[in-house]
């Protein structure tokens, strides 16, 4: 939390200075200086009504009587200021404080953007997308996924995490590179009890757990950075793309000790290499996106127990336009483990023991709109095929101007032991009330 508060001191303090000192600290006043340009600055935002229920509360009245509505409020608050040479924006979420110890302010994003002609410099904190996928695409690996509230699952860019970064951007006519460089790492969130704790977390010693949240990693051995190019050939879209960071998932291990016969158990973020490709084109009306790569671990013959072993990895989706007027979007993801025949069956020994060679997860969303567009019905799904489980959302949004309204129901099924499937007792329904200004 201190480095957010630093960040947002330095953003407030920097931001008169790159942008005010060229134009007055004035509104659209360049007080005569010389190639000064307008400060343009733009206040929006969100504020929103919402209340959910879990199913099984309603089994009893007592039940009930405990049960928790949610939040009921949260909002957004937005601010950019902009000029010809120069932007700032701070992206806040808030929500109600029941402690001492939350603030009701938390970061979506926070950052400075120069231009120098075909080149931009960005620093600060940031939520970006590589890859083509539509959600959870193997290609989108920089910013980790916060998951202690699964019912968010359907909404992808709202449960990333910014991270801090600084990023170089050349663009041309039919081209684009981008560089960035992550000096902290932080893994995927994980809720630590109740409804959406990981059924693993149950299984392991408070303490290690405890450990998984340990804020340890700001210092540059945890320092992360790549490269990415797209450009257009013709109808085509490609993208190429080089990483090098750790896995966001936490790899638990066991050390032994001599003498001690007990083993210790340890928890790791693996550290890897990431190549990768992607495609996207329009051919006989469906809008085609491909992706495809590789993740090279440092156990590059399956032989190291502590270390996944590296996977090639894939998206492949598209979207189209079927009959009475419903729109269906479509993608499967994925993964292939390589040495797949050099892991041990003990999993004291091997942390990918008793695990398939393949991880593959199907999700859709099918909409139709009524009343010009006013109206939509919609569902989206999350199928995972090894572990054969599923999430399923159906909603329906009504929609006026600023104003948005959202009843929608959530299902988790499948194998108890699956990631989705362990939080069969977890289904919901919400109500939403939301205005944008």
């Amino acid at each position: 939390m201190k480095i957010y508060k630093r960040l947002f001191t330095w953003v407030l303090l920097l931001l008169p200075l790159a942008l005010g000192a060229q134009d007055g600290f004035g509104f659209g006043d360049s007080s005569g200086l010389p190639g000064a340009s307008p400060l343009s600055v733009e206040i929006g935002g969100e504020v929103s009504a919402e209340g959910s229920v879990f199913f099984e509360d309603l089994a009893s009245l007592d039940r009930f009587k405990k049960s928790s509505f949610g939040n009921i409020f949260s909002g957004r608050l937005n601010f950019k200021a902009s000029a010809s040479s120069a932007e700032a924006h701070i992206n806040l979420k808030l929500k109600p404080v029941h402690d001492e110890v939350s603030s009701p302010l938390a970061f979506d994003e926070a950052y400075l953007r120069a231009f120098f002609g075909p080149i931009t410099i960005e620093g600060g904190l940031r939520k970006i997308t590589w890859g083509r996928a539509d959600s959870y695409g193997p290609l989108d690996l920089i910013n980790p996924l916060d998951f202690r509230d699964l019912s968010m699952l359907a909404n992808p860019q709202e449960i990333k995490i910014a991270r801090p970064m600084i990023r170089g951007i050349w663009s041309g006519n039919f081209s684009r590179v981008e560089a960035l460089f992550v000096p902290w790492f932080q893994g995927h969130q994980f809720a630590r009890d109740g409804r959406w704790a990981p059924e693993q977390f149950s299984q392991l010693p408070a303490a290690l757990v405890e450990s998984i949240f340990w804020d340890k990693n700001h210092t540059l051995e945890f320092a992360q950075g790549g490269m990415r190019f797209t450009g257009t050939i013709g109808s085509t879209d490609l993208g190429f793309q080089y990483y090098f960071g750790r896995l966001q998932r936490p790899a638990l291990y066991f050390i032994f000790s001599p003498p001690s016969p007990i083993p210790m158990p340890e928890i790791n973020y693996n550290h890897f290499h990431h190549l990768g490709l992607d495609f996207a084109r329009v051919i006989a009306g469906f809008n085609l996106r491909a992706e495809g790569g590789v993740n090279i671990t440092g156990d590059l013959d399956g032989s190291e127990g502590n270390i996944e072993n590296p996977a090639l990895i894939w998206s492949l989706g598209f979207d189209r336009a079927l009959p009475w007027g419903i729109d269906l979007n479509l993608q499967g993801t994925g993964n292939l483990r390589l040495f797949h025949s050099k892991i041990d069956d003990n999993p004291l020994l091997d942390i990918e023991a008793g695990t398939d060679i393949s991880s593959t997860r199907i999700s859709g969303i099918l909409s139709r709109t009524f009343l010009r567009d006013s109206l939509e019905l919609k569902a989206t799904g999350l199928w995972g095929i090894e572990d054969r489980d599923f999430f399923i959302m159906p909603a329906i949004v009504w929609s006026q101007s600023e104003l948005m309204a959202e009843l929608s129901l959530g299902f988790f099924g499948g194998d108890k032991e699956g990631e989705l499937g362990q939080y069969g007792d977890n289904d919901f329904v919400r109500l939403k009330l939301s205005y944008r200004f």
